[in-house]
């Protein structure tokens, strides 16, 4: 499921109030986030209720706390056992990402934003635990000195991250977050470039993003049929043509690809 995931919605781990509305909300996946969205004299109390939430019997993914911080090792020890998936922030070590998913029984989901970590995402992705990336744009671009809004600016990240998760044979990569929560039209040109570049998913911080992303991500009537189409015209494996476009091993894995994500 977190492979096909669409969208994956952020919500405060100090917040227990908004757990069940975001549960609710729609979207695919519900993120409960231990780290940038806490402040550090919340950080007890978040992992409390985030541990409480899971022991429910409730499934989300835990953003924890990273490895540098005085706070990850707790949070991994509050969420063994009953996380979905943790999501590591400012991944770029491979053995970290394995102590991760050792101490706490689960799949891990890096996300990658920092110039280090799109450099070695190839490594990153190649990880035994790791079900697919996430992309971080707000602290990648803080880093480099671009504006996070910006898709040329940060085209070449993305893409590396793309890239790096069809080597590694991992589902491809989740997008970063919008930022502009009342303009549907950022939202969805965002969006847009995300899909051309070869994303299927992405982070939400609000519960109102998760029903277009999600509509953004599955496949339109036209593409289902196209797929269809394109299988029918195959009859024996080799090449043929369909509305006179040559249709070869590449097209039909596209068109199944289409079709498994209906």
């Amino acid at each position: 499921m977190l492979t096909s995931a669409r969208s994956f919605l952020f919500v405060p781990g100090h917040r227990p109030d908004r757990f069940a509305k975001a549960a609710a909300s729609g979207a695919d996946v519900v993120v409960l986030d231990l780290e940038d969205a806490v402040g550090p004299e919340s950080k007890a109390e978040a992992r409390e209720h985030v541990r409480s939430w899971l022991a429910d019997g409730h499934e989300a993914v835990v953003r924890i706390n990273g490895s540098g911080t005085p706070w990850f090792s707790d949070d991994l020890t509050a969420v063994a056992g009953r996380a979905r998936a943790v999501m590591v922030p400012k991944a770029e070590d491979r053995a970290v990402l394995n102590l991760v998913a050792d101490r706490s029984g689960a799949e891990v989901i890096p996300l990658i934003e920092t110039a280090t970590g799109v450099l070695l995402a190839a490594e990153v992705c190649a990880a035994d635990p790791v079900v697919r990336p996430a992309f971080g744009s707000i602290d990648l671009a803080a880093q480099i000195g671009v504006d996070h809004r910006s898709h040329a600016a940060l085209r070449h990240a993305r893409s590396a991250v793309v890239l790096a998760a069809a080597a590694a044979g991992r589902g491809a990569p989740i997008d970063g977050v919008t930022t502009a929560l009342d303009d549907e039209a950022v939202l969805r040109a965002d969006l847009e470039h995300a899909i051309e570049l070869g994303f299927t998913g992405k982070l939400c911080i609000h519960p109102r993003q998760a029903g277009p992303v999600n509509a953004a991500f599955t496949p339109t009537e036209a593409e289902i049929r196209w797929a269809e189409e394109v299988l029918a015209s195959v009859t024996d494996g080799s090449v043929a043509v369909h509305n006179g476009q040559m249709v070869d091993r590449p097209v039909i894995l596209r068109a199944q690809a289409i079709l498994a994500r209906a």
